[in-house]
């Protein structure tokens, strides 16, 4: 039997994955659904799930074709209830604390038996503050309680956030300029780090967690390594074969850009407070990174692809 291509799909299993898909967000700990999302489809045709998306208007294009894609917003569920239907696990991306219960009230009548939920790393700050201020930390609890077998994601920044336009701000406006000028401008252009992940390796972890029961009920840290700001740079050069300028701005000069860009303040700030902490704490939080168990090499049985790799797909976002 010939062994079936990522993407195209194998004979189907009963049960239907249902993943969530919203448009790009660029508030704090947002990652790109669209990207990632499309990632987790083929990996699970591939293995011959049945899959199903809701997708907001915006994202509804670029399916495999054998996806069956519902418009519609996992924030709005009850008006696309019927996307439940026959439902057997949920990768939950885009959720919102005001309506994730009527989502989670769908996915129990249907039966649904593990929720994947594609959380932020928030949560662990968030639990200092009073409970009517939490967002991510709201969704977690709610999932936890949902009498539904549970996996939290909780992904560093996703390599393609830049493509697709969510958090964080690093990198956001990089396609632009070096199109237009051949240059990069942002705040500790020399020193920043900040941690990033292939959208394939997260992908790939949502898949582990929706399809067996080794992570149930279980937080996997799927963060990947921080990279220097000055490595990004100098890989876009490489690949593109064009050097490339780097200009260091203040914060206050960054903050302005992003701004101007449509960021918001807390998108802002804890970009700017990662770029600096991952740079100036870098071989102790590189250290916590690595001591990650499960790591995401542990979940999907290789390395972690690199920002190289990523370049190697997506270079003529630069060009």
């Amino acid at each position: 039997m010939e062994a079936i291509e990522q993407g195209e799909a194998a004979p189907a299993t009963e049960g239907v994955y249902l993943l969530t898909v919203v448009s790009p967000r660029k508030d704090e700990g947002n990652s790109p659904t669209g990207i990632v999302g499309r990632r987790l489809a083929r990996q699970l045709l591939s293995q011959g799930r049945r899959v199903r998306v809701i997708a907001e208007p915006d994202q509804c294009g670029g399916w495999p074709e054998a996806v069956e894609v519902v418009e519609g917003s996992i924030t709005r569920p009850l008006d696309c209830s019927r996307a439940f239907d026959g439902v057997e696990a949920v990768f939950l991306a885009g959720a919102h604390p005001s309506t994730i219960q009527d989502a989670l009230l769908l996915a129990r009548k249907a039966s649904a038996r593990r929720i994947a939920l594609l959380s932020s790393h928030g949560p662990e700050y968030e639990e200092a503050n009073p409970p009517e201020t939490w967002f991510w930390l709201a969704i977690e609890k709610a999932v936890e309680h949902s009498g539904i077998a549970w996996t939290h994601i909780r992904p560093s920044a996703v390599m393609g956030a830049a493509v697709e336009g969510t958090y964080p701000a690093t990198g956001a406006d990089w396609p632009d300029t070096v199109r237009a000028e051949g240059v990069v401008r942002e705040a500790f252009a020399d020193g920043g780090h900040y941690p990033f992940i292939h959208e394939e390796d997260l992908a790939a972890v949502a898949a582990a967690a929706l399809t067996g029961d080794d992570y149930t009920g279980t937080v996997i840290e799927a963060v990947g390594p921080p990279l220097s700001t000055r490595s990004r740079i100098r890989g876009i050069a490489a690949t593109l074969g064009r050097d490339i300028d780097a200009v260091t701005l203040t914060p206050d000069e960054s903050r302005a850009v992003w701004r101007r860009l449509g960021w918001p303040e807390g998108a802002i700030e804890v970009t700017l407070y990662a770029l600096e902490e991952y740079g100036s704490r870098y071989a102790e939080l590189l250290q916590w990174t690595l001591d990650q168990r499960p790591s995401v090499q542990d979940v999907t049985g290789r390395p972690p692809r690199t920002y190289d790799d990523w370049l190697s797909e997506n270079i003529d976002a630069f060009r």
